[in-house]
């Protein structure tokens, strides 16, 4: 979860940048424009890349595919504890160091000052808010007078199709435009004597404009990203930005009206000189941002350059790549699950076995059999469960398989299966033969999915990046090209080949493995494991730990809360409980097959 916030930061800090730039090559041209640009970084806030990649992988392809996996040859005591899962308990997440609490505690504690800063925030502005709509709310209309004739000839001018409330108050805030949907302008009861006619209009259309441009609406939005992202000094900077912007684009609009630029900036000086400030952005007046420069800004009467062909095709360019870029990256990783092949020929199901025999296991053998996918064709898997051939078939990693409501009751069932294949299949080969044989004897019907699920990080343990006195740099010089053969022997295990990895009920060995694989491993612990060690080469690595005696399931590998503690305190590693997306097989049909 903290990668995600931390990606949407500095994703969206990276197109408030660009808005910048983009804003200064704008600078001769007219306020609205930049300000449009100003409101569209303040926007991004609000709108994840991650929201819009979504939506574009809603229209990826979810056609059935197979998953890459790691090249990996694992010796194991019972494949069956591969489809079950593990989730630390709870005392285990207090054994280990200091810093492993103070890892796991930061991003509550991060979340309660995040927290209580928005809510500060809220408040403060909430008490703003009530106290402003009180005196709106006691403050008595004014029906008749100059100020609501000269109004009501603005609005028409200006194209205003609902008349502004013009309401009366005794307070000392500067004349304003009230309120998100329906404006209410509050108009200061002894103005009229600061002002003659002309000044009174200047000021009126300066409101009129507010309301027009819906600029309310607009600093609300942006007061909302200020409490969400109230830690961020961007947010900050890009409303000073919204203000400035948004007071040059009306004050270039009443100029553009018929108000004399000197009697205009004549106006807003008394009005500065009598009345305060309102205390929200979001309750439009006249006198915000630098004065001094938008006095400049009137008295020159430059309202700016209107956009010519090329920064027209600039604006709309990016406007088009911060919406459609993302979503085409969505679209084309929806079919994130792609086949292991160097080939891009290959079809996700091969051709049939010569001979298939599939019975039914029987129920009282406990005994675990070595797998048989011979060079001469031969597949044979005895006493196993249908997840683990699927788990073999589309090479899925551990945690990865997801059952269907009809097939999951069932799939853990064991059976015995016998297949001779034509001639002399590869590995892959075989495994698409296999995927066939599942397709047509048990009617298999999956497809490719990304879960946002719990995953565990696999970090470094130390905080100088020392490793454990049992992980060290490999000693082979590549993978055994000759592994063990014939049944395993959990009491007399054979030697531990380089490429592969040995495990017991208490004791995990690997030889000539990249952290990555031995992170897609140690998926054993019930959810799917992230390298984030930054540890690069191959390793050879020895861990081992009080078994879990608890009744069978992934205990049968002899994992449980004592594991955390010898990989961090042998290995020098740590497992982080973290989110992410998880890429894996639903399985949406899967039938029992008539046996032979």
């Amino acid at each position: 979860m903290m990668a995600l916030v931390a990606d949407h930061l500095w994703q969206s800090t990276l197109f408030a940048a660009l808005a910048g730039l983009l804003t200064l090559a704008l600078r001769k041209n007219r306020p609205q424009v930049r300000y449009a640009v100003w409101l569209a970084a303040s926007l991004k806030f609000l709108v994840p890349v991650a929201a819009l990649a979504a939506v574009g992988a809603r229209f990826g392809s979810r056609s059935p595919a197979m998953i890459a996996g790691p090249p990996l040859t694992f010796v194991v005591d019972s494949w069956d504890a591969l489809s079950q899962p593990f989730s630390r308990p709870g005392a285990a997440v207090t054994q280990g160091t200091i810093s492993t609490i103070i890892a796991a505690g930061l991003p509550i504690l991060l979340l309660a000052v995040w927290f209580c800063g928005c809510a500060a925030i809220l408040a403060t502005w909430a008490v703003r808010w009530r106290r402003i709509a009180a005196t709106v709310r006691t403050a008595p209309s004014i029906a008749q007078g100059r100020e609501v004739d000269t109004l009501r000839r603005l609005e028409r001018i200006a194209g205003v199709a609902r008349p502004i409330r013009l309401v009366t108050s005794d307070t000392s805030f500067e004349p304003g435009a009230f309120g998100i949907w329906n404006p209410v302008l509050l108009w200061p009861r002894y103005i009229a004597e600061h002002l003659d006619n002309r000044q009174v209009e200047a000021i009126l259309a300066h409101e009129v404009t507010h309301v027009m441009r819906r600029d309310n609406l607009a600093a609300a939005l942006h007061m909302i990203v200020q409490a969400l992202f109230w830690f961020h000094p961007l947010v900050w900077w890009i409303g000073a930005r919204l203000v400035d912007e948004r007071e040059r684009a009306c004050d270039a609009e009443v100029v553009r009206l018929g108000s004399d630029p000197r009697v205009y900036a004549e106006s807003i000086l008394k009005t500065c000189e009598f009345y305060v400030e309102s205390p929200l952005v979001c309750v439009s007046g006249v006198t915000g941002s630098d004065l001094k420069k938008r006095i400049e800004q009137i008295m020159k009467n430059d309202p700016g350059a209107t956009l010519n062909g090329w920064r027209k095709i600039l604006l709309a360019t990016a406007g088009i790549a911060v919406i459609v870029v993302p979503i085409a990256a969505g679209v084309l990783s929806a079919p994130r699950l792609r086949a292991q092949s160097s080939s891009p020929t290959d079809v996700t199901l091969g051709p049939p076995f010569a001979s298939v025999s599939i019975k039914a296991s029987a129920p009282d053998d406990a005994k675990s059999y070595p797998w048989a996918t011979g060079p001469n064709g031969r597949f044979a898997v005895k006493n196993v469960r249908l997840r683990n051939v699927i788990l073999y078939a589309y090479q899925v990693n551990i945690g990865h398989l997801w059952g269907g409501s009809e097939a999951s009751s069932w799939i853990s069932d064991k059976f015995d299966i016998e297949a001779q294949a034509d001639g002399n299949p590869s590995g892959e080969q075989m495994r698409a033969m296999v995927r066939r044989l599942l397709a047509d004897r048990f009617n298999l019907i999956v497809h490719a999915e990304t879960r946002e699920l719990p995953i565990y990080a696999l970090v470094l343990a130390r905080s100088d990046g020392t490793l454990g006195p049992q992980l060290r740099l490999s000693e082979c010089t590549g993978k055994a090209t000759v592994m063990p053969s014939g049944p395993f022997d959990p009491k007399n295990p054979p030697p531990v080949s380089c490429g592969t990895m040995q495990t017991r009920p208490g004791s995990l060995t690997a030889r000539w493995m990249m952290m990555g694989d031995v992170a897609d491993f140690l998926a054993i612990m019930g959810r799917p494991v992230r390298d984030r060690t930054g540890l690069t080469g191959h390793y050879d690595l020895h861990a081992e730990w009080t078994a879990d005696s608890r009744p069978p399931g992934p205990q049968a590998f002899g994992v449980g809360p004592a594991t955390f503690t010898a990989l961090e305190e042998q290995l020098g590693l740590r497992l982080v409980s973290d989110t992410g997306p998880v890429e894996g097989l639903v399985i949406d049909r899967a039938e029992k097959p008539a046996q032979n």
